[in-house]
């Protein structure tokens, strides 16, 4: 059963204790408001001020499984405090582990805090959780995917659209590197895994992963620069550095380049063309 009062004064205390800073907001120089506002949770959580609002005063139905997710990651929760949301809410918590997808509040607030660098937060299948602005200026919004093709790996082998973004002299070492990463965690993970059902769908989909598939590679090192190929600003090459959350195998991923260089000048352009590239893309 739901606890409503309960549920109601968690959110609300979760809420006066998260500030515009931890969050990646910024903090208007007349701000009174002790902690963040309703309607600054509820654009955090993908929803309407009125329905979170609701939830506070103890009002309206009972929150899905999804509503409460999504407001466990747009409050910061950690996971403990993410289950104990669930049970106020009458759910059971999702389970914990490599599969989960809930975002370590550690990881958003270093992201929150990228805003001016390509960054993202992925799953270990290359499953992308979140992005920063730049980031959905340098690659499009890489979390509007769904099923299989949320996997970046899946995409390289199904979409030519997805191998467009990086250079074409790259894409032979970087199919070997996608087929023998995802071998590896289909033997990590075990025959009923999530990786181990990706292999299945893309072998009879593929002939490329197939072969590959077949000779057994692993632990192919990846480029030490990603060249991305841009539709406007052209080639980029950055480097990728990747910060692990070992609990839950999440990976954030931050893409630079050297000052001074052709590369670096083509981010700084992107940074004003990014909306706009983002606008025609949809």
């Amino acid at each position: 059963m739901i606890d409503r009062a309960g549920l109601a004064d968690f959110l609300r205390r979760r809420r006066e204790a998260l500030q515009p800073e931890d969050v990646g907001l910024a903090r208007g120089p007349r701000r009174r408001t002790s902690g963040l506002r309703r309607e600054e949770v509820a654009a955090l959580c993908h929803m309407s001020t009125d329905y979170y609002s609701r939830l506070e005063r103890e009002r309206g139905p009972q929150p899905s499984e999804q509503m409460i997710a999504s407001i466990a990651q747009g409050l910061h929760l950690a996971l403990d405090e993410r289950d104990h949301l669930f049970r106020l809410a009458g759910h059971r918590p999702p389970v914990r582990g490599t599969t989960s997808e809930h975002v370590a509040p550690g990881l958003l607030r270093i992201l929150d805090r990228l805003t001016d660098t390509p960054a993202e937060i992925v799953t270990e299948l290359g499953e992308t959780l979140r992005q920063t602005p730049m980031g959905v200026a340098l690659t499009g919004d890489t979390t509007r995917y769904t099923g299989p093709a949320r996997s970046i790996g899946y995409r390289w082998f199904t979409d030519p659209a997805t191998r467009a973004l990086y250079a074409p002299e790259d894409h032979d070492l970087m199919s070997r590197r996608y087929v023998s990463g995802l071998r590896g965690l289909a033997t990590l993970r075990g025959p009923e895994s999530r990786a181990a059902s990706l292999a299945e769908l893309l072998l009879p989909h593929s002939e490329e992963f197939r072969q590959l598939w077949e000779s057994h590679e692993v632990a192919v090192r990846p480029f030490d620069l990603k060249r991305l190929v841009h539709p406007e600003v052209g080639l980029l090459e950055l480097n990728c550095q990747t910060l692990v959350d070992p609990v839950q195998s999440h990976l954030l991923l931050v893409y630079t380049a050297v000052p001074g260089s052709e590369s670096h000048e083509k981010l700084e352009l992107l940074s004003v063309l990014g909306p706009r590239s983002l606008a025609r893309e949809q």
